[in-house]
């Protein structure tokens, strides 16, 4: 699978009455997150042995520089995508990549079919809608399938594991998570990994998301 964007970019208010005064209780607010996207990405310790983290892994400013040396034009293109989950309401993101050649460093998310990589993605948010919103929309243009919509391979909702607003596209070569939880959402891409590794790369990460 050479482009995974191209193949699966798919596309209260509580009340209550005092008198004759309505009175409308606010949005309780959002709790404070304990961990910062750079501490909820993927971790050397999390990754199968064989695999080297990439250069720029780290705040998502810090890669899209460190990109942009190596292949400008793509590079802009992800700076572009991260500039739509800010306008969503992102105020930080980070991203870490491992993987078992140094080649496949700069290549385009879900293209190193031929190599084993795991790539990993966390932006946070001003509050919990925000992140469902940006979620929904996509992420790196990885958007979710629609609900009721059938795609092979394709999980969307709780039958993740990861919660309702989350989908999971598996194949053997490619295997991608993406969901909301609380004010952050998350990305896991991993190429040429058994499901295991999967598995425990999405648990990790979703542990940190508090």
């Amino acid at each position: 699978m050479h482009r995974l964007i191209a193949i699966l970019a798919l596309s209260a208010l509580a009340a209550c009455q005092s008198g004759t005064h309505p009175v409308f209780s606010p949005a309780p607010p959002s709790p404070t997150p304990s961990n910062s996207p750079t501490k909820a990405i993927l971790q050397s310790e999390d990754i199968p042995s064989g695999l080297k983290v990439c250069l720029g892994s780290g705040p998502i400013d810090v890669y899209i520089v460190s990109l942009a040396q190596a292949d400008p034009a793509l590079a802009a293109r992800v700076g572009t995508q991260w500039q739509q989950l800010v306008v969503s309401g992102a105020t930080g993101g980070a991203i870490s990549l491992f993987t078992a050649s140094p080649a496949a460093c700069n290549a385009e998310l879900g293209a190193t079919s031929n190599v084993k990589s795991v790539t990993s993605f966390v932006a946070i948010f001003g509050d919990s809608a925000q992140a469902d919103r940006a979620w929904g929309s996509g992420v790196f243009g990885l958007v979710p399938p629609a609900l009721g919509e059938i795609l092979p391979g394709a999980v969307r909702g709780t039958d993740t594991g990861l919660g309702l607003s989350s989908w999971t596209y598996d194949r053997s070569n490619v295997r991608l998570a993406s969901w909301h939880k609380s004010v952050f959402v998350a990305l896991v891409l991993v190429s040429n990994l058994d499901a295991a590794a999967f598995k425990a790369a999405t648990a990790a990460i979703d542990a940190r998301l508090n």
